[in-house]
């Protein structure tokens, strides 16, 4: 796998990918070099004059009207560092935290924080070596950054606190840089600050989830169309000129998707002729299209601010240079505040309850004698005696209302800190906290949706399913997945369904008949 390149420019999303869950190596660019240098050439000027400079020659926060002599400025970025190193609760993922120092290596790179180049060629080396610091759940309240968990990441860089190795061994963060060669950094003027102050946490996040909901759209258009299929129901409602009435680009796409999966159906083809009493499908049948499609919409939104936020660079006070002639100089700001990402965080989870939502419902209808036209109650083998995947339905259940819950705003809460001088705050690692959880419910709900839309698409032959849905029923057969019969364990039916819906296999396999879906 290639290096990540880390410059003044922004990374895409698909760097962030690389490196936070693939383990991609990063390094420094020239031009990064050469703008970390002159950034910290302003901050070495500021911190030799008399005059107090925020960040650089005083305290914090609430305690940033006491000056700081020169003799005790290395002392006052270590206790930064190490006092705001104060997260509680379970450990953060990996992937997690390697997003997140990559995109703090990223503002560092930018040449507007002050730090040496020692200290970021540091940070570097540590996502290169895989040595992951240990961020505990609590302790950002999304303002001034994501603070805990970026001083837990600027501990390691000290040679302090605990670290994951390549192996995922927990070991004194010394012990581990000592065995990788690396040598840690005494901080000096601005740059304890400079680590720690973004909102990376939250970003990086934002950026997983929404590759991970990429795929997962495209899956749910697979299972809804499995579901329209299984449950005889039309595909007419999803030709182009209706959804051109409505042009919502979301939406559109989404039709186009089940128009493609469902194409040479001979199950659709069974009751398409002049025979069939059918006028109208159910909502969560028929309106598959908008409801994706809004979702789909409302992604878009995400990874546009998402992409914003990749371009920025966010620290305070920051370096700035108006021309390339004037000299830097030093600017406090507010651009720490996380509501943009947020916002979009909380967004982003509402929307994913709701596709879960309509994709419970259409499992729902598989299950119901009176509403499944002719298959058996809950698709059990013998119903009574069997009762088929009647309690795969209240998984769905209990995940779609967890959801639901997940949906409440994070970012409408904040809470003062820093004795009222932070007393604005935006909650946003809360958010992104709670939205990768609604994401790995969209998943299992989607998992259950194709699981039983596969043993009913296996019901309803000897009629034959479109060949992309065709090649779901087998991708989960090959897998292992029993088709219809007797009942038997069916919690590793589910998790293995949940792996291949997870992994993009789901969507490879459909792909790979039909061809990439929008």
């Amino acid at each position: 796998m290639a290096d990540i390149e880390v410059g003044p420019g922004p990374l895409s999303p698909r760097d962030v990918v690389a490196v936070a869950r693939e383990g991609a190596a990063v390094r420094l660019a020239a031009d990064a070099l050469v703008a970390i240098d002159r950034a910290r050439a302003v901050v070495e000027e500021l911190a030799a004059a008399p005059t107090p400079a925020y960040g650089i020659s005083t305290g914090f926060g609430a305690l940033a009207t006491r000056h700081i002599p020169t003799e005790m400025r290395a002392q006052l970025q270590k206790s930064l560092v190490r006092s705001h190193a104060a997260g509680s609760g379970p450990e953060v993922e990996r992937e997690v935290v390697r997003g997140l120092m990559l995109l703090r290596l990223s503002t560092l790179a930018t040449g507007h924080t002050g730090v040496r180049r020692q200290t970021a060629q540091l940070y570097a080396d540590l996502l290169t070596h895989q040595i992951t610091p240990v961020v505990h759940e609590y302790g950002s309240l999304g303002c001034s950054g994501d603070l805990a968990p970026l001083a837990h990441c600027a501990l390691a860089l000290m040679g302090e606190g605990q670290v994951r190795d390549a192996t995922g061994t927990l070991r004194p963060a010394a012990e581990a840089l000592a065995e990788a060669g690396l040598t840690p950094v005494e901080l000096e003027a601005k740059e304890g600050l400079a680590l720690i102050n973004g909102t990376d946490g939250m970003l990086a996040m934002l950026v997983l989830a929404l590759a991970d909901l990429s795929v997962l759209m495209r899956t749910a258009d697979i299972a809804a169309a499995m579901s329209v299929e299984g449950q005889l129901a039309t595909d007419r409602v999803f030709a182009a000129d209706l959804q051109a009435l409505r042009p919502h680009p979301g939406q559109a796409a989404s039709a186009a998707n089940l128009t493609a999966i469902l194409k040479d159906s001979g199950v659709v083809a069974s009751h398409r002729g002049p025979d069939c009493n059918r006028v109208q499908d159910a909502y969560s049948l028929r309106c598959s299209p908008q409801v994706h499609g809004a979702a789909r919409d409302t992604f878009d939104h995400c990874a546009l601010v998402a992409g914003r936020e990749l371009a920025s660079a966010v620290d305070n006070p920051v370096v700035l240079f108006p021309t390339d002639e004037a000299e830097g100089r030093v600017e406090s700001n507010g651009n720490f505040h996380g509501a943009p990402v947020a916002y979009v965080l909380d967004f982003a989870a509402i929307a994913a309850a709701d596709v879960a939502s309509i994709s419970e419902r259409r499992t729902d209808r598989f299950l119901d004698k009176a509403r499944n036209h002719g298959l058996p109650p809950f698709l059990a083998g013998d119903p009574g005696v069997d009762s088929g995947h009647m309690i795969a339905q209240y998984t769905q259940a209990a995940i779609v209302s967890e959801l639901k819950r997940l949906a409440v705003p994070a970012s409408v809460d904040s809470i003062p800190s820093s004795a009222m001088q932070e007393d604005h705050v935006s909650m946003g690692w809360s958010a992104a906290r709670k939205l990768r959880r609604s994401v790995d419910g969209l998943t299992r709900v989607i998992a259950v949706e194709v699981l039983t839309g596969a043993r009913a698409l296996d019901l309803r032959r000897p009629l034959e399913p479109s060949p992309a849905t065709g090649a779901v029923v087998d991708l989960l057969r090959s897998a292992g997945i029993a088709g219809p019969g007797p009942d038997r364990h069916l919690s590793p039916e589910i998790e293995a369904t949940v792996d291949l819906v997870r992994t993009g296999a789901v969507l490879d396999a459909v792909q790979a008949v039909i061809g990439e879906l929008r």
